[in-house]
């Protein structure tokens, strides 16, 4: 399976639907997040996917336990494949959201967003580097029982070194030859994968392409190939 799925982070549900038909059968997925779920609610996410595309559905979820677990039953009729919640959130938020979940889900938690570099999260109180937070939230996430985290590429090494069989989704995720945008903590698809990722979310190399399908099929071939186990 292709491991990239394409973040579709707009407002217009007709442009969104557009990228979406032009991907088809060629991605992993599509990711929608805060800024086209506050537009378009759940039926633009319904239109978008139309049940042909899983969906990631990242909407961070970070609140009390019952909250997010009320919210997280809310969504559950979207039948994501992956979901967000904010590992700072704590572990019974964590469990309490993986709880609610469709069983087929994967919950995984964010843990330092790849915006935020590492004067970043000294401004916002946290000691010690990007990595040393990241297997810090992931050792919690493992313990609150939900499937994985979000990390950037930087971290995703050592986090599967501790989490070998977790679920490891890698943002930020740029090719070679691609501007960072706001982006501060990027790797290349390759590096990310070879590295851990089990699915990278790409967005505007894609999306802002003439040709979204031969962008993504170009990042595609750049990846390295699952090895064959011979009979």
């Amino acid at each position: 399976m292709n491991p990239v799925f394409v973040a579709i982070d707009t407002t217009d549900v007709h442009r969104a639907a557009a990228i979406a038909r032009g991907i088809r059968g060629l991605a992993g997925g599509v990711k929608l997040g805060l800024e086209f779920f506050c537009a378009n609610g759940e039926e633009g996410v319904l239109h978008i996917c139309e049940g042909e595309l899983p969906l990631f559905l990242d909407l961070k979820f970070h609140d009390i336990p019952n909250t997010v677990g009320k919210a997280v039953a809310s969504i559950a009729h979207l039948s994501p494949a992956v979901l967000t919640v904010h590992a700072a959130g704590g572990r019974e938020m964590m469990a309490a959201a993986k709880a609610a979940a469709p069983k087929r889900t994967k919950v995984v938690a964010v843990t330092v967003l790849t915006s935020l570099d590492q004067q970043d999260l000294s401004d916002t109180g946290v000691s010690g580097s990007a990595e040393e937070q990241v297997k810090r939230l992931a050792a919690l996430a493992r313990e609150a029982g939900i499937d994985g985290i979000v990390c950037s590429g930087e971290e995703v090494a050592a986090a599967r070194a501790e989490w070998p069989d977790g679920y490891f989704v890698v943002p930020g995720v740029r090719p070679a030859e691609a501007d960072a945008g706001d982006q501060k903590r990027v790797v290349t698809p390759q590096e990310a994968v070879s590295d851990g990722a089990s699915i990278l979310v790409i967005g505007r190399p894609i999306t802002e392409s003439p040709d979204p399908a031969r962008a993504l099929q170009e990042i595609a071939a750049t990846l390295p190939q699952p090895t064959r186990k011979s009979a």
